[in-house]
């Protein structure tokens, strides 16, 4: 390319990873600098009538899509990301790690870095795997191979590795739990079923609600936030057409939450994890009032008496009133009633982004199974009354998963892909137990192999770790998923674990120093997307679905390879570079993923090459599809559900057999504040020292841990606040109630604590929080005080519950759970702990990688 010259390059910027791309972009490059990211023009050498636009017709208007990419500003920022100060410039190994020494496991999260050089790297990687697996056994290695992030395809990111370690005979892997879903897939399963994850049937619901609704039910849910990362700007445009056709939007959240701020009519302030107390005050003034769908209930539903004797205070005497659910929940009664009756009244859909804090608590399967239940009560199926995913539209590569008009084509590229295909080896650990697994002096067992997309009857399997036949303890890890600490449920626990003496060497491949790489003994550098060849495909943002053709932007930064370059690197120290490579080049794996995408019948390889990118168009006869549970909801016989009784299940037949003496899971759904498990609830006595319940959502300026370095976002005032130490702090919102009572002002820096830990915030007050709630959103990047005691960045996932959803439901717990906050002196700390304050920090960028090298 001649000097000045700006050349140009299409990528998929969205962050769902395993291979399923979303937010296609252009990137812009000169000099070899990246100048910009903005949207693809689809239309740049494609014309509409190839692509077919669809149009939805509803009340006098139309909607349909644009001619351009909906990139979210995390996309159009991502050059940030790439140049950041905090990059990993080259492999590195922990100072005081000596394989043939002393490993000194307890200094992980401690002890600094020094430079390695990749040939050393991967030498060291190949002996170690050779050590570990002829001394314990294959599956004596943990490959962390899962997890949200950079969505690419022949280089991974995630799971890599497992590939190279099926040919060194196996390995254990970190099942990774339904973490977007833990509600539905351990509740909602198991009254209507719906394999894989336990949401609703999403078939041609835009133009089922477009044409039927009266009423959008935002529960736990904001559309201007969680869909940035996997679906870009498009259900933002879809809520405001919502709004445009006379649709009502009610938001049930414990926050006025950035959807709601924009497109609420109506916001319910309600508790954290206090949903299943409200959802059974509404079916008690249904039931009482005589409100609900008889005739639905009749032939539709199994067990609805029993469940309304619970309603009704006949099994336990306590009625589910609308005043018994207020003291619970925090929603006025004469709320609660109005809510019903309009419910009853008017043609409701309820709106998720899966669910986010909503099913990602304490018995979370409690308010999963509600919610079917009141959906049942006034009609499942009616036109106009479904469940409205506002996410990942064609999830599994499933058409019943699209609301939007459907493509002709759903798109994959698995034939280049090189990350985890969710397969399940002789022996794997649920991620939400990889601790205990560690910790454990004995074996642990639990049921379900916990990872999405495996049915409802795999929850009544129990397995164990280590493994009978061939199983062992694991005395390694080798990760490409770095932040467990930080976005999985006990994060302090998590770092005890990886401070075990039983744990030799840990290996991490990343970008960025940050979370889990400060307790590897070995990292290896690796480089972002930009700096990769590949190709992906664009299937979540609900406009037109793409395939297309990734060039590399610019040189690798530093030292930096891919992740499957890296692994490449120890492939060829174990002899293994040809098997692992199967003889195929990078330009060998893009054309096998195109050949294997389900468009080469559309167009030639070298046709795609040439313009980059192919458009799939809209389907002819979209308009005709049955949408979500309409075919159920008209002929049930015919179209009978995935439960044991082909109906919604108000009692759960399969938990009656399987499950009988399970009081935190019963065959009825049920609130429960507090129990075996978990004692996260006000009513707990627990709650007298920590007094408050913390909500914890998807980040409003990262996805997840990605993300909090950026510059631009860190400006924004609900992104950081600046401590009077020029430190930038994770925001916590404190209503003003509460904060006078504390005496916390704007600006102060406080610590939000329970007997797990402390993490730091600055206070945010605002009346977009209910009193007795305080909010910060997750996945900050660690930086801590005292490792697995105190964080400075406010990483609450440190802090969250040890304990999974339920005793038989190994699903995380990240939200919902009891905090006590108090204003610091920021000074008194950094004077108590001068060496965890004196660390390299750029207030800008914030962590720099600088501070863990040696000479660096």
């Amino acid at each position: 390319m001649e000097k000045d010259q700006i050349q140009t390059h299409i990528k998929g910027l969205g962050w769902c990873g395993f291979g399923i791309g979303s937010n296609s972009a252009e990137v812009d490059v000169k000099d070899g600098k990246i100048l910009r990211i903005r949207p693809l023009h689809f239309d740049k050498k494609y014309t509409p009538e190839e692509m077919k636009p669809w149009k939805l017709k509803a009340r006098g208007k139309v909607f349909e899509p644009t001619m351009k990419s909906l990139i979210p500003p995390f996309s159009m920022a991502y050059k940030k990301r790439v140049y950041s100060p905090n990059r990993i410039p080259y492999p590195l190994k922990r100072v005081d790690w000596d394989p043939e020494g002393e490993r000194n496991p307890q200094n992980r999260g401690k002890s600094k870095f020094v430079r390695i050089s990749w040939d050393e790297a991967a030498e060291l990687i190949a002996k170690e795997l050779k050590r570990v697996q002829s001394t314990y056994g294959p599956c004596s290695v943990l490959a962390q191979a899962d997890g949200h992030g950079e969505t690419k395809t022949i280089h991974g990111p995630h799971g890599c590795q497992t590939g190279l370690l099926e040919l060194l005979g196996g390995y254990t892997v970190q099942a990774r739990n339904p973490d977007s879903w833990e509600g539905w897939y351990w509740g909602a399963k198991h009254v209507w079923g719906q394999d894989p994850v336990g949401q609703g049937t999403q078939t041609n619901l835009w133009k089922d609600v477009s044409d039927n609704s009266e009423i959008l039910l935002f529960w736990g849910c904001d559309p201007e936030t969680t869909t940035w990362g996997w679906s870009g700007q498009q259900a933002s445009r879809l809520c405001y057409w919502f709004t445009e056709i006379g649709i009502k939007s009610i938001y049930v959240c414990p926050d006025v939450n950035y959807g709601a701020a924009v497109h609420a009519d109506k916001w319910i302030p309600v508790r954290p994890n206090t949903d299943a107390a409200l959802q059974l005050a509404v079916a008690y003034t249904w039931i009482t009032e005589n409100t609900y769908d008889k005739a639905f209930i009749e032939t539709h539903t199994h067990g609805f008496n029993q469940f309304a004797d619970y309603v009704l205070g006949k099994e336990d005497g306590l009625p589910k009133t609308p005043s018994w659910a207020a003291a619970i929940c925090g929603v006025p009664s004469r709320t609660i009633k109005a809510l019903a009756r309009e419910w009853a009244a008017r043609a409701t859909t309820i709106v998720h982004c899966n669910g986010g804090s909503y099913v990602r608590a304490a018995y979370s399967s409690e308010p999963g199974r509600l919610e079917v239940c009141l959906l049942a009560m006034q009609g499942l199926g009616k036109p106009g009354r479904n469940q409205l995913k506002m996410i990942e539209w064609g999830l599994f590569n499933m058409f019943d998963q699209i609301p939007h008009p459907r493509p002709e084509i759903l798109p994959n590229v698995e034939g280049a892909y090189h990350g985890w295909y969710f397969t399940i080896p002789k022996q794997f650990i649920p991620k939400t137990l990889v601790p205990e697994a560690i910790l454990s002096d004995k074996p642990i067992t639990w049921y379900g192999t916990t990872i999405a997309g495996f049915p409802r009857e795999d929850q009544f399997v129990q397995y164990k770790y280590p493994a009978d036949d061939g199983g062992s303890e694991i005395h390694m890890i080798w990760s490409d998923t770095p932040c467990w600490t930080t976005c999985w449920s006990g994060g302090n626990n998590m770092i005890k674990a990886l401070r075990s003496p039983k744990i030799e060497c840990v290996v991490i491949q990343h970008p960025w120093m940050e979370n889990d790489c400060l307790f590897a003994d070995l990292i290896l550098p690796i480089n972002t997307k930009l700096e990769e060849q590949d190709i992906s495909v664009d299937v979540f943002s609900g406009q037109f679905n793409h395939i297309f053709h990734e060039g590399q932007c610019i040189e690798p930064l530093y030292e930096s390879k891919s992740d499957y370059e890296a692994v490449c690197e120890v492939a060829k120290k174990l002899g293994l570079y040809a098997e692992y490579t199967k003889g195929k080049s990078i330009e060998d794996w893009i054309k096998a993923g195109f050949e294997t995408s389900g468009v080469a019948h559309k167009i030639s390889y070298e046709e795609f090459r040439e313009k980059d990118y192919y458009m799939i168009p809209t389907a002819d006869g979209w308009e005709e599809d049955q949408a979500g549970f309409s075919p159920f909801y008209n002929q049930p016989e015919v179209n009978p559900l995935q439960t044991p009784t082909g109906k919604i299940e108000f009692y759960s037949t399969g938990l009656e057999e399987y499950f009988p003496d399970d009081k935190e899971r019963q065959p009825i759904p049920k609130w429960i504040p507090f129990g075996e498990s978990h004692q996260e609830s006000l009513l707990h006595p627990r709650a007298e020292k920590y007094p408050f319940l913390i909500v914890s959502n998807h980040p409003r300026w990262r996805v997840h841990a990605n993300l909090d370095d950026v510059t631009w976002f860190r400006e924004i005032e609900t992104c950081k606040v600046k401590g009077p130490d020029g430190y930038m702090y994770e925001p916590v919102w404190i209503n003003p109630v509460d904060a006078e009572e504390l005496g916390i002002n704007k600006g102060d820096i406080v610590k939000l604590f329970n007997e797990r830990g402390y993490v730091l915030g600055g206070a945010y007050i605002t009346e977009r929080i209910m009193p007795g709630v305080v909010y910060q959103d997750h996945g900050a990047r660690i930086d801590m005080i005292v490792p697995g005691e105190g964080d400075r960045s406010g990483a609450n996932n440190l802090i969250c519950p040890t304990m999974t959803t339920s005793k038989n439901c190994a699903g995380e717990v990240t939200s919902g759970y009891l905090v006590g906050i108090a204003k610091i002196d920021i000074n008194e700390l950094k004077a108590q702990y001068p060496e965890s304050f004196a660390k390299k920090y750029d207030p800008n960028a914030g962590l720099v990688v600088d501070s863990w090298i040696i000479g660096g």
